[in-house]
């Protein structure tokens, strides 16, 4: 190599090497940790663990908790997911145009994204309560938004929909900017209507980022954990039919301190999450235009 190719390749390796040491010392050691721990069984104190095979997986099969947490996983992403998308597109492409506090509204949107967990359910279970919650109040009900198990993985959902539209509508904002304006005013010629532009026009060419907002949108609601936690009490009578498996992993790992079994719960999202991941791979080729 030449002088300026050697230094290219040392400044370019300088660059990125604090983002390699933190996915391998956060992301890739963690997970090769969790599938050892998963053939264990915890010892007292975290130590003298005990090699057990697969028993947990075994245990993990025949557990009606696991599976029960799993499809609650799996109906909070159902409503969640969808939901955050279309609002945020919907949001996204009536704040690309032009427009008077266009700024204000992006930015107002935006906040629940930055906002602290922890205020955001305290501020959802003050409007949830259902002796003096603003919703109830506002409805003239009194519905068990978190305690009744019917409606609670919903209340659940629906704020994490809250969460995620800002977010997923900077994404669809930033895929906005790229598609040429050409496309709409040649539209605009021949006459089309503003639906018909969206769905021949906007969707086909903003297809890679509702892609990839759908597949960090569907990990990020089957690693829910934050919402369960801190808006639901472990008294509450809704909570097995409204915590997730990440919370279940949380409750075997640091509640009662059996890591093993909860590194094997681990290890299933992941595979669920895999699984998911690739169909949605596979499924692209038939949607998603690059060109």
């Amino acid at each position: 190599m030449t002088s300026w190719e050697k230094k290219q390749f040392f400044w370019g390796w300088l660059f990125i090497l604090p983002t390699m040491l933190g996915l391998i010392i956060l992301n890739i050691v963690p997970m090769f940790q969790t599938l050892y721990q998963s053939f264990f069984r915890t010892g007292d104190f975290g130590k003298g663990n005990v090699f057990i095979g697969l028993e947990n997986y075994e245990k993990l099969i025949h557990d009606p908790e696991v599976w029960q947490s799993l499809f609650n996983t799996f109906k909070y992403a159902i409503v969640e997911v969808p939901l955050s998308i279309i609002i945020a597109l919907v949001l996204a492409v009536f704040l690309n145009r032009k427009m008077r506090g266009r700024s204000i509204y992006r930015t107002i949107y935006f906040l629940p994204m930055v906002v602290a967990p922890a205020a955001v359910a305290m501020v959802w279970r003050w409007l949830y309560n259902s002796q003096f919650g603003l919703l109830n109040h506002m409805m003239h009900v009194k519905i068990e938004w978190i305690s009744n198990p019917h409606i609670a993985w919903i209340s659940i959902a629906i704020i994490g929909v809250w969460s995620a539209i800002g977010y997923n509508m900077v994404l669809f904002l930033a895929g906005l900017q790229e598609i040429p304006r050409d496309y709409y005013e040649a539209a605009d010629i021949d006459g089309a209507s503003g639906p018909r532009m969206f769905f021949n026009i906007t969707i086909p060419l903003l297809s890679p980022t509702i892609f990839f907002v759908m597949v960090t949108s569907i990990i990020g609601a089957f690693q829910v954990f934050d919402l369960i936690y801190m808006v639901m009490d472990e008294t509450n009578t809704a909570l097995p039919k409204t915590q997730t498996i990440v919370y279940l992993f949380y409750r075997y790992s640091f509640a009662y301190n059996n890591k093993g079994y909860g590194s094997a719960i681990v290890m299933l999202l992941l595979c669920v999450i895999i699984l998911i991941t690739v169909f949605q791979m596979i499924g692209q080729k038939k949607w998603v235009h690059y060109n």
